[in-house]
Order: C-alpha cells, then sequence, then structure tokens
C-alpha cells in the first residue's frame, strides 16, 4: 500500500484478480486528482460544506411568545455558527448563543396589535437566507388529551439550555406542511399581566377607583400608575407600598421623581429609556413628563399604546391629573414643553 492509497505491484508480476478489485475499490472510495494530494481534497471537501451555508433542520423550540419579547427560541441544524442575523415578523432579534449545531435568539418586543403568527427568518453575514429543511412526519389525529398536552408543552416551553432545547427542537415532529414553508413561525400572544394593567387604566382612566385607592388631588398620577401595577401583578415591599388599613402610602407610591428614583435602583424591574429610544418602548410601560426641564419627573402615565410606522413611532399614555386614556405623547411635548423619558417594565 502506498501512502496515497494505491496498491503498489511489482513491474514483472502480474496483478492478482484480488488485487485489481482491491485497488479499484480505493481509487473509488478515495478519487484523488492528478498531481493532488489526498489532504487537498479533505480540504476541498470542507470547503464545499462550508459554501452550503446554514441549515434549520428543526421547528422552534418555543411556539408562541408574549408580544412583550426577550424570550429565548432555539433552533438546530448545522452550520448555525454561521448566523449573523435573525428577523421575527421582519424586527431584528439579538442572538444569544450560536454553534455549529444550534443558535439561540432573542424574540423582539412588538407592539400589542400585533398578535398573531409572523415568520422566522436566518441569513449569514451576507444575507444568504439559512436553508429550512425539515423533516416530514406523517400526521395521525391525536386524542383530545394528546392534542391538551402537546398544546400546554408548545406554551410552557422554556430553554434551560441550548443543548436540551436544541435537542427537544430536533425531536419534534413537523408536518409536511411546515416543512413546505419558507420560515419558521412564532406566534405572538398576548400578556395577562399587561392586559390586566392596561385594562385597570382605561376602565378608570375618568371614573376613579375611590372605593379602593385614595385619590390625591391635584398630583394624582404617580398614584394611579401604582394602582395600575398591582394590577399588573406586582407586589407592594417596604420601599413602595399602599397601606389600606391606615392610609400610609410610600412617596415612591405617589411621587413621579421618587418613583424614577425608585424604579432607576430595580433594573429587575424597569429599565430607562430616552425619548431617542422610543422604538423599545411597548404597551405597559412607564412614561414621566419632566415639564420644566427641571430635572425632577412632574407627570407620571401609562404607555396604552404604541404605533411603529416608516416615519418612527408614536406612542399614547392613560393616566391621571391629565385624565386620559390615549394621549398622544408628541402631542403633550408640543403643548406641554420638556422631556419625556421611560421605563421598559420586564
Amino acid at each position: 500500500m502506498s501512502a496515497f492509497g494505491a496498491l503498489a505491484v511489482a513491474e514483472d508480476a502480474p496483478a492478482s484478480a484480488d488485487a485489481v478489485v482491491a485497488e479499484a475499490a480505493v481509487s473509488d472510495t478515495i478519487a484523488v486528482a492528478p498531481g493532488a494530494h489526498s489532504g487537498d481534497a479533505i480540504a476541498q471537501a470542507d470547503a464545499t460544506a462550508a459554501a452550503a451555508g446554514p441549515v434549520i433542520t428543526s421547528g422552534l423550540s418555543v411556539a408562541q411568545a408574549p408580544f412583550t419579547g426577550g424570550t429565548q427560541v432555539t433552533v438546530a441544524g448545522t452550520g448555525l455558527d454561521q448566523v449573523a442575523q435573525v428577523s421575527v415578523g421582519g424586527t431584528a432579534a439579538s442572538i444569544v448563543a450560536a454553534a455549529d449545531d444550534h443558535v439561540t435568539f432573542a424574540v423582539p418586543a412588538t407592539v400589542d396589535t400585533g398578535l398573531g403568527d409572523v415568520p422566522v427568518t436566518f441569513s449569514d453575514a451576507a444575507g444568504a437566507p439559512a436553508d429550512v429543511e425539515l423533516p416530514t412526519a406523517s400526521f395521525t389525529e391525536p386524542s383530545a388529551a394528546a392534542a391538551a398536552t402537546a398544546s400546554t408543552a408548545g406554551v410552557l416551553a422554556s430553554v434551560a439550555s441550548p443543548e436540551a432545547a436544541a435537542a427537544e427542537a430536533s425531536a419534534a415532529p413537523v408536518t409536511a406542511a411546515a416543512a413546505s414553508a419558507d420560515a419558521l413561525t412564532l406566534t405572538y400572544t398576548s400578556d395577562p399581566g399587561i392586559d390586566a394593567q392596561v385594562g385597570y387604566v382605561l376602565a378608570y382612566w375618568s371614573s376613579y377607583n375611590s372605593g379602593q385607592y385614595p385619590v390625591i388631588t391635584g398630583y394624582d398620577c404617580a398614584n394611579f400608575a401604582s394602582q395600575s401595577l398591582i394590577a399588573r401583578g406586582w407586589t407592594m415591599d417596604g420601599a413602595w407600598y399602599y397601606d389600606a388599613a391606615t392610609g400610609a402610602m410610600s412617596p415612591t407610591w405617589t411621587s413621579s421623581t421618587a418613583m424614577r428614583d425608585w424604579l432607576n435602583s430595580r433594573p429587575d424591574l424597569a429599565t430607562p429609556l430616552e425619548d431617542s429610544q422610543r422604538m423599545q418602548v411597548k404597551v405597559g410601560d412607564i412614561a414621566q413628563f419632566d415639564w420644566d426641564s427641571s430635572g425632577d419627573r412632574d407627570h407620571t402615565a401609562v404607555v396604552t399604546r404604541v404605533e411603529r410606522t416608516e416615519n418612527g413611532t408614536k406612542v399614547w399614555v392613560g393616566g391621571h391629573t391629565k385624565d386620559a386614556d390615549y394621549w398622544d405623547v408628541d402631542q403633550a411635548l408640543a403643548t406641554g414643553g420638556g422631556s419625556v423619558h421611560y421605563f421598559s417594565l420586564s
């Protein structure tokens, strides 16, 4: 056997039939161009595989996510370390982790009116889309119990680790219809906590809930925003509270500036945003106005509507003192002056 896998036969000895067969088999197994080495062939094969680009071979590990964003989703495949861009419904998603066999991304937030199915696409640094090659599976009508279990599992799925999520996503059965799609599909859902918060604002912006909470004449805005956060599911603590038995309220409950300072100290609950970051604002967030540009916060409201257009993002707020359900932030600034700031809530 030579270094290149060919059988060496003495010039003056006829090759046996077995030797000829063996030589032919080896030649078929490793085809090396004249003047080339076997290492060159292997390198060429590797280059061809890399040029093929990323390929998605599984469904999304999480099929549904709240419109508020942040849910981490994983897909499995090959060459996924080449994925440089992920788009969800046309909005760029942050890539959390990427390896050859999986990629994990964070679902971006969308407007509360953007619920439903949206396409998820993956592409490399050059913008070339990743292939989606999902295995087809024969479909058998499941029992009612099995269907309910599958539905619940899809809603509650979470990513414990990239490896586990990739394995789960790869193992999930995929219908022929899904396999033929050019992109995977994610379903944006509403958030029960935010639904309850905004529902509270819309219910009591003009008809105050005085049977449950006191009304602070002239500056009830932070008090009302705090009430909405309780409706959202937040829990009072020693720094932010209203005591119904005594009527005591913390400054963080009633003062816009004190609320700002408290939220700034709670990155687990809120992330401060400037108006230049309005694209990140979502329904249920807190908006605060500084009418006189003094550095204090003079008014607090709850974001009740967001629209994203080609011309930018429009925001509307609801609240007390300036009693409103949908108050256009741009109109508020045009009439009141000053600036607006936001807290993106977790």
